[in-house]
């Protein structure tokens, strides 16, 4: 059986906005986006760390700066759409 490049180098992959501006938000380091099918993935370092970060996300736990936050939606937002232009041009 294979082992995906991301589960030995340690990587969190997710293609949820909130949750990948929550893990950014909280000084999770983003690697790269991903696009696969159409869909962008954000990888960040440290799955463990971000596995936790993540559970207590779904969980309505999660403990943040509102303006830290709404910043990170913004950033990734605009890598996103700074991404896919540069593929146009």
């Amino acid at each position: 059986m294979k082992i995906p490049v991301d589960e030995i180098l340690d990587c969190y992959r997710t293609k949820d906005l909130a949750e990948a501006s929550f893990l950014y938000a909280s000084n999770k380091k983003l690697i790269r986006l991903d696009n696969q099918n159409g869909k962008v993935w954000f990888v960040f370092e440290d799955k463990l760390s971000c596995e936790d970060l993540s559970n207590t996300f779904w969980r309505k736990e999660a403990v943040i700066n509102a303006k830290d936050f709404a910043d990170s939606i913004r950033t990734l937002k605009a890598l996103i759409f700074n991404r896919e232009r540069l593929k146009d041009g």
